[in-house]
């Protein structure tokens, strides 16, 4: 099921002033200093060319895991994986088919090491900073060195001024939203947790940013 941020925006506070698409100038500006931070960055007009930027990344005979994201969700990635229409190993596949909770937290941790994650990010500062977090840690962990290859998909709306307005708005948008949606698919509201600011990539090509003119996650 696509958890969407029209489906908890009516019955959830959250400062909307946080999730304005940027204008053109600022969105270049963004993509300049990402880029200068060593992060490879892709920009695409809908939903449909995101899916094909990061499908057509992954080889064939890569294993693929991802972490949650509103946004994969929305642009199909993750019908996509289950789909089997590719030539990957689905490690999610595997470690959500593992009955046992120790042994699939294990391998929780393992895939984490993928050749190719995927996930998104709650804040992008114009000035070329990632804001990611989590309640476990299960997605940004793979982010800063784990993954071989980290893939990561956002919304426009995700831009902010710089770092500030990013921290705000994680506990101010992305928050507030996630916990709607925890409270309804798990009966157990989110957290800010486990929060990584993602400064700079200095590994050459690992990371890709896609990000999409449009309002996508939370």
């Amino acid at each position: 099921m696509v958890h969407d941020k029209a489906a908890f925006a009516d019955d959830v506070d959250f400062d909307e002033s946080l999730d304005d698409l940027p204008t053109d100038a600022e969105l270049e500006e963004t993509v300049a200093n990402l880029e200068d931070r060593g992060f490879e960055v892709v920009v695409v007009d809908t939903a449909e060319d995101a899916l094909a930027e990061i499908t057509d990344q992954i080889p064939a005979g890569a294993s693929v895991m991802n972490g949650h994201s509103t946004t994969l969700e929305e642009i199909g990635f993750d019908d996509y994986l289950a789909e089997g229409d590719h030539d990957w190993e689905n490690l999610h596949a595997e470690v959500f088919a593992i009955d046992d909770d120790a042994e699939r937290a294990r391998a929780r941790r393992e895939a984490q090491t993928a050749d190719y994650f995927l996930g998104g990010v709650n804040a992008i500062a114009q000035s070329g900073e990632l804001v990611a977090a989590d309640a476990s840690g299960s997605r940004v962990g793979a982010y800063p060195f784990a993954a071989e290859n980290l893939l990561l998909v956002s919304g426009t709306n995700k831009v902010v001024a710089d770092l500030d307005a990013a921290l705000d708005r994680v506990e101010n948008v992305a928050y507030p939203l996630e916990d709607a949606r925890a409270q309804e698919v798990y009966g157990v509201g989110s957290a800010v947790a486990k929060q990584l600011i993602y400064r700079y990539e200095n590994d050459e090509g690992r990371t890709t940013v896609v990000l999409i003119r449009d309002e996508f996650g939370f």
